[in-house]
């Protein structure tokens, strides 16, 4: 009954959005609600009423630069066991993936949480065992967890975790992709609130709402920003109010502090955004790879690393095309042979859309013709 009554509801919603002859342009920064957009078709939907939906920088593994990737490959080629997320295992390097490096007898082993690679760890006590750490705040707790609870001297840390404001911060900056509004992720402000999103609003006038990852969450959330925006307000509004607070999770946000402290980083597709990397601080240096095995990663440092020849992810996540606006997308760069981390992760758009849109993208039907 509960799921006839939120049919009904988005109906309602949607048909009294189409009304409103809109014109607008929404960013989001989650893979996951990426994916409910495009399996439920709600991303035509919204467009076809005049809601144009781009994906931002909202998938980790995407956002990882092939800088982090050739570390971890190179920890590999030094002997060194590396733990990974699956969608991390085929994130393509400047020449090669994790896989790559397995095929050629390193040693990566594919783990579901940090938990699994640190009961490896305590298995082999012969092998130094690095975890990369991948994810934004969703995935900080966990990483700072086990740090905090005294991990074996065989277990180490390649934090490649990241902050989500900056991010953003970053688009708003660029002024490449002018937003009308911002659907924030849901898990992501579960840990941090709503206010490290309010600067935001404040200081770009954007509105921004905290959405939830099902169908309806989104509908209401695009009227949410509607009419914020009819109302000239820009502000930060809470949909997802089952789970988000506005003061977050604080044990968690305590956590992550005792661990992680903000420094200068560079993602792909970005420069440098300020304070939006978390470093591993200096009393868990022992159990960081970037600076426990810095002798190794020095051989590194000076190297200028490129990303794959005509891959076009840096543009897609930074909002500014479409998945099939690359002349890769679905020929040369396919799930099974990916030419960029986009059509790798889960929560990559070009996964995404070619796993639920290739038809139409194979036919070169553009859907919003």
């Amino acid at each position: 009954m509960e799921i006839f009554r939120d049919r009904e509801l988005a109906s309602r919603i949607i048909k009294y959005l189409k009304e409103k002859s809109l014109n607008i342009r929404v960013m989001h920064v989650c893979g996951t609600h990426q994916d409910t957009l495009v399996r439920n078709g709600l991303d035509e939907i919204f467009f076809n009423m005049g809601i144009d939906v781009r994906e931002g920088p909202g998938c980790p593994v995407c956002v990882t630069t092939t800088r982090e990737i050739e570390y971890a490959k190179y920890l590999v080629r030094n002997g060194k066991t590396v733990a990974v997320f699956g969608d991390m295992l085929r994130a393509p390097g400047q020449k090669g993936s994790l896989e790559t490096e397995r095929g050629n007898g390193g040693k990566v082993i594919i783990v579901y949480s940090i938990e699994d690679a640190l009961k490896y760890a305590k298995g082999h006590s012969d092998e130094d065992v690095v975890f990369i750490g991948v994810g934004f705040e969703t995935t900080m707790p966990s990483t700072a967890v086990t740090l905090l609870n005294g991990p074996p001297e065989n277990f180490f840390v390649l934090s490649t975790h990241r902050l989500t404001p900056p991010a953003v911060r970053g688009i708003a900056e660029m002024g490449r992709v002018m937003l009308d509004g911002i659907i924030l992720p849901g898990h992501v402000s579960a840990i941090i609130g709503s206010e490290p999103w309010e600067f935001i609003s404040r200081d770009y006038k954007i509105p921004q709402v905290i959405a939830g990852f099902e169908p309806l969450d989104l509908i209401m959330g695009i009227l949410m920003l509607v009419k914020q925006i009819e109302k000239k307000e820009s502000k930060v509004e809470i949909e997802y109010s089952r789970v988000v607070k506005k003061e977050g999770n604080l044990k968690a946000k305590k956590i992550i502090e005792d661990v992680f402290e903000p420094v200068d980083i560079e993602w792909r597709g970005f420069p440098v955004l300020e304070k939006s990397g978390m470093k591993i601080r200096e009393k868990f240096s022992s159990h960081d790879a970037e600076k426990f095995f810095q002798d190794i990663l020095s051989d590194l440092v000076n190297i200028e690393f490129r990303d794959p020849p005509g891959c076009r992810c840096g543009e897609l996540i930074r909002g500014e095309i479409y998945p099939w606006d690359c002349p890769l997308f679905g020929k040369i760069c396919r799930p099974e042979s990916p030419v960029g981390p986009c059509m790798v992760s889960s929560e990559g758009a070009c996964a995404i859309e070619y796993k639920y849109g290739k038809m139409k993208r194979l036919k070169g039907v553009n859907k919003y013709a």
